[in-house]
């Protein structure tokens, strides 16, 4: 809740015809998730406990991802590239379990966890390991340049910053 955020990009906002961009913009995609959220309540509960992430973070996540499943045909998206509702690539890992699985899950929050603690990323601060873990998650920890500038290279140049809003959103509305 302490992380700092500046949250969706007017690229990200325009999938929802927003006017708006920013932290109100990642709160109104996260509210409309809302509802489809639910269903993986006991599912991101268990995968936070098994990996010490935030179940606010992984529903965050899901809601960027895959709009809390209502993007994805037939359990893919990213033109095919992506399975489940965490998007876990298949160009750099084998997706495991169902699309809406605990196995698909577990495995997305384990990729996530080790990009938190993920060497590059040991000198900075906790906050700051969160934000380009979350980043690297999306774009891979190379292209993570510096805590400053965490999102400069993810998908509307707002990836980590878009996840924080929506699970600062998740854990005050819905007490993820």
């Amino acid at each position: 809740m302490d992380v700092n955020t500046t949250g969706a990009s007017a690229q990200t906002a325009a999938q929802d015809k927003l006017g708006i961009s920013g932290v109100r913009a990642s709160q109104a995609m996260a509210k409309t998730d809302a509802g489809r959220m639910e269903k993986y309540r006991p599912l991101i509960s268990s995968a936070a406990e098994t990996y010490g992430i935030d179940p606010a973070i992984i529903a965050g996540i899901i809601s960027r991802e895959s709009r809390a499943g209502n993007v994805l045909k037939d359990g893919w998206g990213d033109h095919g590239n992506a399975w489940g509702v965490m998007q876990v690539d298949k160009r750099y890992h084998t997706p495991r379990g169902g699309s809406e699985s605990q196995e698909h899950i577990d495995q997305a929050t384990g990729i996530l966890s080790g990009f938190i603690h993920h060497d590059k990323f040991s000198s900075w601060s906790a906050t700051d390991q969160l934000k380009g873990g979350i980043a690297a998650y999306n774009c891979g920890p190379e292209k993570v340049q510096s805590p400053i500038n965490v999102d400069v290279r993810t998908t509307g140049g707002d990836y980590a910053n878009d996840v924080v809003a929506r699970a600062q959103w998740y854990k005050t509305n819905k007490n993820y």
